[in-house]
């Protein structure tokens, strides 16, 4: 495939944003400024890459003539050099390729992740701990900064809901794969014949909202008041602290009570249901878009079963892409980034087939 012609229509597309980047009007729609940027960004690096390319493509053609000269000392120097070069050229094709792909939605977002305790009573609710535990832990390596916005306290220990902020560089594009049911198989503390049970907790992830991107009408909300009820300390049990957000329209309700005052639950709420709202959105349209598209990452869908923590094994498989590990125990402790890398892998291959971008 000659992607020169493809290269061409990007420079003049560069062009054409540079041109819009300086025009006095591009912050009067913030939704449009913000795709120009993006879009500008993400064309600047797709140019750059290629001039690589293009560069040690040139570099390795001229030390394979050099090489074949009857200058001995020019011709091991060039020797010497093309090995280099031809490590380089297959990186920076792969880059180009990945460049050319339309940018996935929302992937530099921050994100708003929600784990709820499934089937397995005390269990699921000390795995969906366990679960929060490890993401914390991830975000933490990653220089990440996790904020939580609620939770239910499970009675014996654990939690029956856990919703939390994760904000900094790339979010969504490092925790969007999380989505779905994860199932853990071990054997409960409070189990006196070692039988393996199974539990499961269910993760979703939603790019976090902006008001530019769902308009909340202050007439499609009601907005109650009550109080906090379950563990929580002495300053939440004690205040009509909590707030609960329904959104008119579609029924969505939206309960937070983990701040002492009313208004840091309220924006909380608020925030919560523009994220719940975005990700119906984008499903919606998704859906409309290429509804025979399935990744081999899966739809991220809370009903799809993706991954199993055996602690028999000390075995972690991802069941979309077919890939173990056997590091339980430090995943769990937050190294989760080697799945992560593998996710990201599958799905880009998928999306370089299903656009047909070939070999440069």
């Amino acid at each position: 495939m000659d992607f020169e012609p493809l290269i061409e229509r990007k420079r003049a597309r560069f062009e054409e944003l540079e041109r819009e980047i300086s025009s006095s009007g591009l912050f009067d729609n913030a939704v449009r400024a913000r795709e120009v940027l993006r879009e500008h960004s993400a064309t600047k690096s797709l140019l750059d890459v290629w001039a690589r390319l293009v560069k040690a493509r040139k570099d390795h053609a001229d030390n394979r003539e050099l090489a074949a000269s009857d200058d001995k000392e020019m011709a091991e120097l060039a020797e010497l050099e093309i090995p280099a070069l031809e490590a380089l050229i297959p990186e920076l094709e792969r880059e180009v390729q990945v460049s050319l792909l339309p940018p996935e939605p929302d992937e530099d977002r921050d994100a708003i992740v929600e784990i709820r305790a499934g089937t397995g009573g005390t269990e699921a609710a000390l795995f969906a701990a366990d679960l929060y535990r490890m993401y914390s832990r991830y975000a933490d390596s990653l220089g990440l900064k996790v904020e939580e916005m609620d939770s239910s306290v499970a009675d014996l220990g654990g939690f029956r809901e856990m919703v939390f902020r994760v904000s900094g560089t790339s979010v969504f594009r490092r925790f969007r794969y999380e989505s779905g049911v994860h199932r853990v198989q071990r054997v409960p503390a409070t189990e006196a014949q070692g039988r393996i049970h199974t539990s499961t907790a269910t993760v979703a992830v939603l790019p976090e909202a902006e008001e530019v991107d769902i308009d909340l009408k202050p007439e499609d909300l009601r907005i109650e008041v009550c109080r906090a009820g379950g563990p929580g300390g002495q300053g939440v049990n004690t205040t009509d602290s909590a707030v609960q957000v329904m959104h008119i329209p579609t029924g969505r309700i939206v309960r937070c009570q983990d701040g002492r005052s009313q208004q840091k639950n309220k924006e909380a709420a608020i925030k919560i249901m523009r994220s719940r709202l975005l990700e119906d959105k984008r499903r919606e349209e998704e859906e409309k878009y290429s509804a025979h598209r399935k990744s081999l990452i899966g739809g991220g869908g809370r009903e799809e079963k993706i991954r199993t923590y055996n602690f028999a094994e000390n075995r972690v498989t991802d069941h979309r892409i077919k890939v173990s590990l056997y590091n339980l125990d430090r995943f769990l402790g937050g190294e989760i980034g080697e799945m992560v890398e593998a996710l990201q892998k599958s799905d880009i291959e998928d999306r370089l087939k299903e656009a047909g971008i070939q070999d440069l």
